[in-house]
């Protein structure tokens, strides 16, 4: 019985663990990234083989979004060492989640009705990036 009166003497009123909570949530998200960004999460409606004949303007399409420094990152999606199904991955840098959404509908693969897509706000919080920049060729690596 004692024991039991000890522990209720030394347990915190529940508002006062939520506050230590949250205090330590804003300590350890305060210098946090927060950059929004949206992930555009598509799926290829025929086979991948039926992709192929747009492919090329696909790539085309995605290389020009990198160029204005719009397109993050992308690519083909896999499941576990199995060839690439048909869907992929895009992660955009847009102003909104409507600028993404129409970025996302001028892809030839969807205007062309090759595959539908989800769009997500993605906001980075943390993680790494790894650059380096050889000068003595002009290369770059991306680690």
């Amino acid at each position: 019985m004692t024991a039991a009166k000890s522990v209720k003497t030394t347990m915190k009123p529940a508002g006062h663990a939520a506050d230590e909570t949250d205090a330590r949530i804003a300590a350890l998200t305060g210098k946090m990234l927060r950059r929004k960004f949206y992930a555009v999460l598509s799926k290829a409606s025929p086979t991948p083989e039926k992709l192929k004949p747009l492919l090329p303007a696909h790539l085309e399409y995605m290389i020009g979004l990198e160029k204005r420094g719009v397109l993050f990152a992308s690519g083909p999606l896999a499941d576990g060492g199995e060839p690439p199904s048909g869907a992929g991955l895009t992660i955009l840098r847009a102003a909104s989640a409507r600028e993404a959404r129409e970025l996302a509908e001028a892809d030839p693969f969807v205007s062309n009705g090759l595959r539908t897509f989800e769009l997500k706000e993605w906001t980075v919080m943390e993680g790494t990036l790894g650059l380096r920049v050889n000068l003595s060729d002009q290369s770059v690596e991306v680690a």
